[in-house]
């Protein structure tokens, strides 16, 4: 392996080393090939909304065996399917079919699905415009379209 360039001139060679190297880190590659953008649903962005189409319940991985309720939404912007989680004790009874909702990361690690819920990286926030979590505790009532 060659040594690193010391010396008065040497600034140049070793910021064109550092340039190089950083291709071998998968963060960057990711960032500058913008690969996130390109295969996420969402497009890069931290929310978006859609329509539920159905209601599901997924089961739980290994060892627990609980039935997780979520809920199969067509996204607006362009019209991709994403299974969200309804987190909360009732969630799904304040969703109905062809409610709009907005869905945010999960916050799994490395972006992936969190926790027991195989394959489900969303969940949802709001239900037509109003708060999931101000529904669930009484603060509002869910509105009528």
């Amino acid at each position: 392996m060659a040594k690193k360039s010391k010396g008065l001139n040497a600034a140049k060679k070793l910021k064109k080393r550092s340039k190089k190297a950083r291709w071998h880190d998968k963060w960057f590659v990711k960032k500058a090939k913008r690969l996130k953008e390109k295969s996420d649903p969402l497009g890069g962005a931290s929310q978006a909304s859609g329509i539920v189409l159905e209601k599901v319940q997924l089961e739980a991985k290994q060892p627990n065996s609980a039935m997780r309720k979520c809920v199969r939404v067509q996204l607006v912007k362009n019209g991709k399917q994403v299974t969200a989680f309804c987190p909360g004790d009732g969630a799904t009874k304040l969703i109905d079919e062809h409610d709009e909702v907005v869905i945010e990361c999960i916050g799994g690690n490395m972006g992936r699905s969190k926790g027991d819920i195989p394959g489900v990286r969303w969940q949802v926030i709001k239900v037509n415009d109003q708060s999931l979590d101000a529904l669930l505790k009484g603060k509002l009532e869910k509105a009528r379209k």
